[in-house]
């Protein structure tokens, strides 16, 4: 959570301490928000594709636009459903050869 909070302060450009446990929230509720999307459970490390979302969910959130971030990012939000869509069917068909 260290590094996320301080990928986020960098990206809004926040460099006092006074909201770091409101942006804590922000990022918690940011993950439930993809973990309830896809139905999984991402590591949201700084080098991971999906981490890119949840910045920038938070940061929509933090500006009080979340409601545009849906349409904004609807592509990124396809791909991130289809990849992990995909991923679960290669498990079902690996769990199924292993049967």
């Amino acid at each position: 959570m260290p590094e996320l909070l301080a990928e986020l302060k960098s990206r809004l450009r926040i460099t006092w301490d006074d909201e770091d446990a409101e942006l804590e929230r922000i990022i918690n509720r940011a993950k439930s928000y993809f973990e309830k999307l896809t139905s999984k459970t991402f590591s949201f490390e700084l080098d991971a594709w999906e981490t890119e979302l949840l910045l920038e969910r938070c940061r929509y959130v933090y500006n009080n636009a979340a409601d545009e971030f849906e349409n904004n990012f609807a592509d990124e939000l396809k791909r991130l459903i289809m990849h992990v869509a995909l991923e679960k069917r290669a498990e079902i068909g690996e769990q199924q050869e292993n049967s």
